[in-house]
């Protein structure tokens, strides 16, 4: 039998704002554990908590750029439960009026295209995390993320692969990315990730019983999660057992999910309205101002690059991969580069230095007036490229002024037509072989013969005048 894998998200992302959703507590990743509460996150008697303005409109940012429907009365409700990281045994969500529904993400598999159903989007608060210390076989609880701001994104069971997921996940992060309403930073939990998944015979249209892996957070998990998952249904049921609706954990040792709790539904959280939080009105001034601020996102960005700049699909691709890359590009073709060689010179050079150093785009000392000039060098003729390389390289980290340090360093390409053949000539007469070899067909001994006239001249002349050079000279 030819099954079908069913597939649908559940994806929390913590928002970039300084302060929690209900208090003001410092959202800042880190700290010591337990430095970072105050008597409205932990949940402390009498204290009332108040909404974070700041919140409200990263949802709306969302939710809008997700084509979802924004909900302008809109409220929060207590969700019920106990675990040791939930101070207060309850979460305030959101479960009857999510801030945002009925949403579309178009994403790009391979071939075709491919719509993902945004079912809600809502907000709610982060719980605590629980630290389990094996030397004394004891686990802790940090309470430091408790209250820090989320927004929870469900879709419709619309996957049917694991790499479907991770094109999908892609285009979120790279959305809430540019919109700056979170970091994304899996690593740390900005985003992660819950999977429900079930299987069917193909053509069914039943839904199986689905299983719920928790908090997974980063891609590679996500796949082999997800392949594991239907593996062991599939077996389940081709053996006549059947399959527990159950949340379970992915262990990334032993490259296997396992049980931790039957899955529970929303009665089994006893919600009912938050009596501490008043409803969220919304105007229809308050969502025109905040449609009105959103930034163009990557996907109409690589579009206005291939039409304004005939730049290749690639090349606007790459560029557009991170936010303060694509800023940093057209700061660049601003001040005059043309649009092909700063592409070029980003994908290159700069990826290269940012590889190297294990850093961000936005974290780098080099600024695009510094690599413009230097590329205008080059096309001035007073830099050649492979020295404009080792200038790029001497100027990354500190971003001084390109003219000084190639002035300093006596670094100006050498235009002298008379210093560049004396200079060939000397080649010619130290090596007679390869003058030899060359004329006999040799094309290699014509590229050593170039390679010495560089290095005569100390890498400092223009590759094409020597070349010309030599071959008037050979050719005499």
């Amino acid at each position: 039998m030819t099954w079908e894998i069913v597939i649908g998200l559940e994806t929390h992302v913590e928002l970039a704002t300084k302060t929690k959703i209900f208090c003001a507590c410092t959202t800042a990743f880190g700290g010591p554990p337990n430095t970072h509460c105050c008597p409205v996150c932990t949940g402390m008697p009498g204290a009332l908590p108040v909404l974070n303005k700041k919140v409200l409109e990263f949802a709306v940012k969302a939710g809008l750029a997700l084509n979802c429907s924004i909900t302008q009365h809109s409220r929060f409700d207590r969700k019920n439960y106990f675990y040791p990281d939930l101070p207060k045994a309850y979460q305030i969500s959101q479960l009857y009026l999510p801030i945002a529904r009925d949403g579309a993400v178009s994403i790009h598999t391979g071939a075709e295209n491919k719509t993902v159903r945004i079912h809600e989007l809502h907000m709610e608060e982060d719980a605590g995390k629980l630290i389990h210390d094996p030397w004394l076989d004891q686990t802790r609880a940090d309470y430091n993320r408790c209250g820090v701001p989320l927004i929870e994104i469900v879709t419709e069971p619309d996957f049917r692969t694991a790499y479907e997921v991770v094109a999908y996940l892609e285009k979120l992060k790279e959305t809430l990315q540019y919109l700056g309403v979170s970091d994304c930073k899996m690593q740390e939990g900005s985003l992660r990730c819950d999977v429900n998944l079930s299987v069917r015979p193909m053509g069914s249209m039943e839904l199986g019983t689905r299983t719920e892996m928790k908090n997974l957070n980063s891609f590679k998990s996500i796949v082999r999660a997800i392949d594991y998952e239907a593996k062991r249904q599939i077996e389940l049921i081709e053996e006549g057992k059947r399959v527990i609706q159950e949340t379970r954990r992915w262990d990334e040792n032993k490259d296997a999910t396992y049980a931790m709790r039957s899955k529970e539904n929303a009665q089994d959280y006893r919600y009912f309205p938050e009596p501490d939080l008043p409803p969220v009105e919304l105007s229809q001034n308050d969502l025109d101002e905040l449609r009105a601020t959103q930034p163009e996102l990557a996907e109409a960005k690589r579009a206005r690059y291939q039409r304004d700049y005939s730049l290749p699909l690639y090349d606007c691709q790459m560029l557009t991969s991170d936010k303060a890359l694509a800023a940093f590009f057209e700061r660049l073709v601003a001040l005059g580069t043309p649009p092909k060689q700063g592409a070029n010179w980003i994908m290159g050079e700069v990826l290269g230095a940012l590889s190297q150093r294990a850093m961000e785009a936005k974290d780098m000392a080099l600024t695009a007036p510094t690599l413009a000039r230097l590329i205008a060098l080059v096309d001035e003729g007073r830099l050649n490229r492979n020295t404009a390389v080792k200038v790029f390289e001497a100027v990354f980290d500190t971003d001084q002024d390109v003219d000084e340090y190639v002035t300093a360093h006596n670094l100006e390409q050498v235009n002298d037509s008379r210093l560049v053949l004396e200079a060939c000539v000397k080649v010619l007469q130290a090596h007679p072989q390869s003058v030899s070899d060359y004329r006999s067909g040799k094309e290699k001994a014509f590229g050593f013969m170039v390679g010495q006239a560089m290095r005569e001249l100390k890498g400092k002349a223009n590759p094409q005048t020597v070349n010309a050079a030599l071959r008037e000279l050979l050719e005499t």
